[in-house]
């Protein structure tokens, strides 16, 4: 791993760099597609990426939490979370070294049948 964590700045060079648009216009070519996922996330509905994955967000109930420090019960109010699952052909990518050096990689969920 590198450690470098990739920024919008960052993947706007890179549509700069491939797609030859100026960079305002990556810019706000790179801020449109994102504003666009969040979008349909905010409104509910899933966004599946072929080849990449599916964004969703799924409510969450009330549970009761434990302060660390103190140790006291606190209640944690209902809400939504992001999940993320990846697909098949992602997985396999990640997973690229020891796919291409002969060795079987399974990275498919028991539960996802999915054609990703």
């Amino acid at each position: 791993m590198s450690g470098k964590t990739v920024t919008r700045a960052d993947l706007c060079d890179a549509v700069h760099r491939r797609v030859g648009l100026s960079r305002t216009e990556s810019a706000a070519l790179v801020e449109s597609v994102l504003a666009e996922i969040s979008d349909c996330i905010v409104r509910g509905e899933p966004v599946k990426l072929s080849s990449f994955g599916t964004f969703v967000s799924r409510p969450k109930g009330q549970r009761v939490g434990r302060n660390p420090k103190t140790g006291q019960e606190v209640p944690i109010s209902p809400r939504r979370v992001m999940v993320f699952k990846s697909s098949n052909v992602l997985k396999q990518r990640v997973n690229g070294a020891l796919v291409g050096s002969g060795v079987a990689v399974d990275t498919s969920d028991e539960s996802d049948d999915s054609d990703d």
